[in-house]
């Protein structure tokens, strides 16, 4: 996920070979399979001899009444018995320009089911509108009006929940953790115990491991649908999963705000040991469409003024390098593609966020702005670093709407705290001890230019 290219002063860097942000167990080329309904539709076959006597054969109306019925029953069982993993496009008027993805009707989940099952909830406030599934709490779909109110899904994604849920989507839209990013050797020591972690990015942790918070079924705790409608999920992150240690009751709840905002908010309580816990929201955007080609023209400005250099298997070394002066400097607003061949692999790398304007308790993190639609997307966060990365590992994956995204076709902004911090005891520290709560809240806020 983090590839930095070992800059040690303003204008000279050594390239490093880029790791891939996918795990080393999934396909790098995703081909899902959305649900294809068989039709409904009845065929009558004849077969005339040559020599058969032609009868004329009279359909009753009572008969024809119970035949309607049949053929209604069957269509009605057939959509009903689909399976619920699924997404599907509706028939819009418009739907060479928007996909909206909808949930296959399924029975609710019981309270009492020992595991949830996978489902996609719809929050709709009259101006946004987005999909969001409680498969690692992924946002599949958020719909933004551009400036004309022409409406646009600016997330990356996939028509069908099978790549979310078997590790072939390259964190597509989720939460990421228990720790977001990657660990040094999948190795840390806390209070005097050592802790060996999956390895699933040789030779180090990424992102949770093989089965991160990303590729869960999160138990759906609350659904609130109006003008103000919100999602909560909630999961139970044993101890020993993926080699962390503790019991940890984690929370996320999806808010679309009355203005063109989504809210993320994130807690997690370590129940009965000290862990290291920091979650992430991985969302690639988009702000043209999803399915528009690469976002070399959009341009970013995010509030950090130094990064974290890596070394070669894209773990931090402990520096802190300024950003001024090198193709990391988007303290003032500029292209991605502006200086991206500057960069070996591209842009993927975490920046310290420096906090200067405040808005409800958060800090302005990054402004992402597409000039051909010209939607702008501001992030703010309580979080002290954010990575930013451009999409560098996309290549040819098959997505939503037949769409194919290929390098560069979105970036993510993923307010985080800082990779290998757990070793790292100059860096603000990510442990969390029974007792104390860990919280992270993000505004994705909306708007046009």
């Amino acid at each position: 996920m983090e590839q930095l290219v070992g800059v040690h002063h303003h204008h000279h860097a050594s390239s490093f070979l880029p790791s891939p942000r996918t795990p080393t167990h999934a396909h790098p080329h995703p081909h899902p399979h959305p649900l294809r309904l068989p039709s409904n539709r009845l065929r009558d076959h004849h077969h005339h001899s040559p020599h058969a006597v032609p009868k004329i054969l009279r359909v009753t109306p009572p008969f024809f009444l119970v035949l309607l019925a049949a053929v209604y029953l069957l269509a009605s069982f057939t959509i009903v018995s689909s399976p619920a993993a699924s997404l599907r496009t509706s028939n819009s008027k418009n739907r060479d320009k928007l996909l909206l993805p909808t949930a296959v009707p399924s029975a609710p989940v019981s309270s009492s089911s020992s595991a949830p099952s996978p489902e996609l909830f719809e929050l709709d406030n009259g101006r946004i509108r987005a999909w969001i599934s409680n498969v690692g709490a992924t946002v599949t779909s958020l719909l933004v009006p551009d400036k004309n109110g022409v409406l646009a899904d600016v997330v990356l994604g996939f028509d069908s929940l099978d790549p979310y849920l078997n590790g072939t989507s390259p964190y597509f839209g989720c939460i990421v953790g228990r720790v977001a990013n990657r660990i040094k050797d999948g190795r840390f020591t806390l209070d005097g115990m050592e802790y060996s972690l999956a390895i699933n990015n040789p030779p180090n942790t990424l992102h949770g491991g093989f089965k991160g918070f990303d590729k869960i079924i999160w138990e759906t705790d609350e659904y609130v649908k109006g003008e103000s409608p919100s999602i909560t999920f909630k999961y139970y992150s044993k101890d020993g999963e993926e080699g962390f240690p503790g019991d940890v009751s984690v929370t996320a709840k999806y808010s679309v705000l009355a203005s063109m905002t989504l809210k993320l908010e994130m807690e997690a309580i370590p129940l009965n040991k000290a862990t290291p816990i920091c979650l992430a929201q991985h969302t690639y955007w988009n702000l043209a469409g999803h399915n528009s080609g690469d976002v070399l023209a959009h341009s970013v400005q995010i509030w950090g003024s130094e990064i974290t250099p890596v070394d070669e298997t894209s773990i931090p070394t402990g520096e802190m390098m300024p950003v001024s002066g090198t193709p990391f400097d988007f303290l003032t607003e500029s292209a991605i593609g502006s200086r991206i061949d500057q960069v070996p692999g591209g842009y993927d790398h975490n920046f310290a966020l420096d906090c200067g304007e405040v808005k409800s308790g958060l800090c302005h993190v990054a402004k992402v702005t597409d000039p051909s639609s010209l939607r702008v997307l501001d992030i703010w966060a309580d979080a002290p670093g954010v990575q930013f990365y451009t999409g560098n590992f996309l290549d040819g994956v098959a997505g939503k709407g037949g769409a194919i995204y290929g390098k560069h076709a979105g970036i993510c902004l993923e307010t985080q705290g800082f990779p290998n911090a757990v070793n790292q005891p100059n860096f603000p520290s990510v442990v969390v001890r029974p007792g104390d709560k860990y919280k992270h809240t993000m505004l994705f806020e909306f708007s046009t230019k």
